[in-house]
């Protein structure tokens, strides 16, 4: 399977949450997910030390692109194909704009949608979206 790979953090309410809604939205099925916690994540964070102390969202594209904070969840949006992609107009935002709004709600993603003691198992119909 190929495909971008979305690392998240899997002990947050919110990005479980997310996570749900881009299997039940992806209609290609091509976004694979990994969290941050689990060994793939873990690997991905190791082969690229610039990713030390990401703790919310990264996009790892078909080339080895890393993306992060805003600029994955766009990618995530265009790589969804269809309506998403219509989200790429936030591009116009400056980037530290746009990363400045993200950090001050993933600051806060903990405190408004729960934080998780273990990252969910995916169900046997998603396992082969899910990297270790």
């Amino acid at each position: 399977m190929t495909g971008p790979v979305l690392l998240y953090d899997g002990l947050c309410g919110f990005c479980d949450g997310a996570v749900q809604w881009i299997l039940a939205h992806d209609r290609r099925g091509e976004i694979r997910f990994a969290a941050l916690q689990g060994d793939s994540g873990q690997a991905v964070v190791a082969e690229h030390p610039e990713l030390r102390g990401v703790d919310s969202l990264i996009l790892l594209d078909e080339s080895g692109r890393v993306r992060v904070r805003s600029d994955a969840a766009l990618a995530v949006a265009t790589a969804m194909g269809g309506v998403w992609r219509l989200f790429a107009v936030f591009r116009a935002v400056p980037r530290p704009l746009r990363d400045a709004l993200y950090d001050a709600f993933a600051r806060n993603r903990y405190r408004w949608f729960g934080r998780r003691e273990a990252c969910r198992v995916p169900s046997a119909g998603e396992r082969e979206r899910f990297l270790g």
